[in-house]
């Protein structure tokens, strides 16, 4: 699977196609499925971790609005989004933990693109995901040393039950739902979780810690606010993460 990745120097990007290598595994963590609406549950595997106070799921801006959501996924740098890549646009920020109009850990601009080529050649559904390299001017820290993250689940399976969450375009907090995934296609998930209209697009599918899934693929995620979808994570989602943290 080709891959593309696009690093942005002052936000203005340029393309470089890659191979991505290697077998990137989620691995469970302390945190549990109501992290993601914001509880603060220590994510650190197998040791002690401070309790953090901000979600690390977060809406995405672009021109002054909020238009998709994403969330932390952990890395070694502790510096990375996922999304869905239909999110992808120009002149991005994360605003992790927002709010009721607020961003408590402010705007944390864009610097790095990577989706796989199968999307922007042919916006595949089954590669509807994208991760993004964030970083705050100014600011030493890392989001997720601020935030916690979840792990990424790869090859879980079709059925679970999750947290989904999202921040609907014309909403300035998530919503937040349980339910139940089962596969509607060969690389596809749904779950019944009603009020997730547009702008909830890229909102993580949660289970024990890890993200196993964003809203899209299939119709974009959906033509009804109240079914959603997720490419299934396999192994062409651990190669675009290894890309992204190579």
């Amino acid at each position: 699977m080709a891959i593309k990745v696009l690093r942005a120097a002052a936000l203005a990007a340029a393309a470089v196609l890659v191979l991505g290598t290697g077998l990137a595994v989620g691995a469970d963590t302390a945190a549990d499925d109501a992290y993601a609406a914001g509880a603060p549950v220590p994510v650190t595997a197998g040791k002690a971790a401070p309790a953090k106070t901000v979600s690390p799921v977060g809406a995405l801006f672009a021109n002054g609005s909020h238009f998709c959501s994403a969330s932390v996924v952990h890395s070694g740098t502790g510096d990375l989004v996922l999304t869905a890549a239909h999110c992808v646009q120009d002149g991005m920020a994360f605003a992790p933990g927002y709010h009721d109009g607020v961003a408590p850990l402010g705007m944390w601009p864009v610097t790095g693109i990577t989706v796989a080529d199968g999307w922007t050649s042919a916006a595949d559904p089954d590669l509807d995901f994208a991760f993004l390299t964030v970083h705050q001017p100014g600011n030493p820290a890392s989001l997720e040393s601020l935030t916690g993250a979840n792990a990424l689940g790869v090859n879980r399976g079709f059925d679970h039950r999750i947290t989904l969450s999202g921040y609907p375009d014309t909403a300035d907090s998530p919503v937040v739902c349980d339910g139940t995934t089962t596969r509607s296609d060969t690389y596809q998930m749904q779950v019944a979780c009603p009020g997730f209209p547009d702008g909830t697009s890229g909102g993580p599918w949660v289970t024990g810690g890890e993200v196993i899934g964003v809203i899209g693929g299939y119709q974009l995620g959906g033509d009804t606010p109240d079914v959603s979808y997720s490419a299934y994570f396999d192994d062409d989602i651990a190669k675009l993460y290894a890309t992204a943290t190579g």
